[in-house]
């Protein structure tokens, strides 16, 4: 196995001021870094999303972390495939190797494991039968700060599921968790315990760019900071709800630029050991148990054709 964590995506935009103004808003802590802004989570020693200059706004690369002795093993895969070996990108140089994937997507991974991220104080809840919480109120305060606590997964666009899923598990070294139809799909980590998913792809006519989710404390801060976001003057995506697959919390706000940003908590959690059967769940279950209805634009591809 390879891969076993997603470090960051990496985003071209018309205007990264406007990016980083967005981000700030959503929770992000930003730096200029020459041309290039970076914004990481409060707390955490690592980049999560970095915005260089484009003409239209596109996935520039996601970059995923293994283990240094793994790397060699990836190469001889990607040789395998026929998948070349790329020159790291003159406007955002990197460490490890970088290739594309069968949507010509430019994919890093270099020797790293994920940073340490800050634990959220125990959510104290009281349903029949429990009280955990006595003598003190659950409200949260009006002046609660949201801070996501790491980037959790990303979904793109791609016109051919299965051809990604093989990809994936067979070369980049993932693990399929579980997949709704010809609907959508979701990967884990390849080596030990994992988020359920750390990539996952929608069914659409071309590649796109979808959205990256952000782990936050509790539904609280899911609720607040989609509210804060909503008065800014930010659309709404979707949201207030809950995932059958991954079975996350979430909302989705609107970026500028269409694609999306997500909060989520209480994701699933798959143990490296665990026998898990993936799942092909049914198109009813494919992205919510509850919720507002769908919008009929949360599935549209905003990306340009080539």
């Amino acid at each position: 196995m390879t891969v076993r964590s997603l470090q960051h995506i990496a985003l071209a935009v018309p205007d990264p001021a406007v990016g980083r103004r967005f981000y700030t808003d959503f929770g992000l802590e930003a730096r200029d870094d020459g041309r290039r802004v970076v914004l990481r989570c409060h707390g955490r020693e690592q980049d999560q999303v970095i915005l260089v200059e484009g003409k239209q706004r596109r996935l520039h690369h996601v970059g995923f972390g293994a283990r240094a002795e793994a790397i060699d093993g990836l190469k001889k895969r990607l040789e395998q495939n026929g998948s070349k070996l790329l020159d790291a990108p003159r406007e955002l140089p990197g460490d490890g190797i970088w290739f594309r994937d069968p949507d010509g997507v430019l994919i890093n991974v270099q020797a790293a494991a994920p940073a340490q991220w800050l634990p959220a104080p125990d959510w104290k809840i009281n349903n029949p039968g429990h009280l955990n919480r006595v003598g003190v109120p659950g409200h949260p305060p009006r002046d609660m700060a949201v801070r996501p606590r790491r980037l959790g997964h990303t979904l793109r666009f791609t016109p051919n599921l299965d051809q990604q899923i093989d990809f994936y598990t067979r070369v980049v070294g993932m693990r399929l968790s579980d997949r709704a139809q010809d609907i959508v799909a979701f990967l884990r980590s390849g080596e030990g315990g994992s988020d359920h998913h750390l990539l996952a792809f929608l069914k659409s006519d071309r590649p796109g760019y979808h959205h990256a989710s952000f782990e936050v404390a509790n539904v609280d801060e899911i609720g607040v900071g989609a509210c804060r976001l909503l008065d800014k003057g930010y659309r709404n995506g979707w949201g207030f709800g809950r995932h059958v697959i991954g079975s996350n919390f979430f909302h989705y706000i609107r970026d500028p630029w269409g694609s999306l940003a997500e909060y989520f908590c209480d994701i699933d959690y798959i143990p490296g050991d665990a026998d898990w059967k993936p799942k092909d769940y049914p198109p009813q279950d494919s992205l919510y148990a509850w919720g507002p209805s769908v919008p009929e634009d949360f599935g549209m591809n905003f990306e340009p054709g080539k």
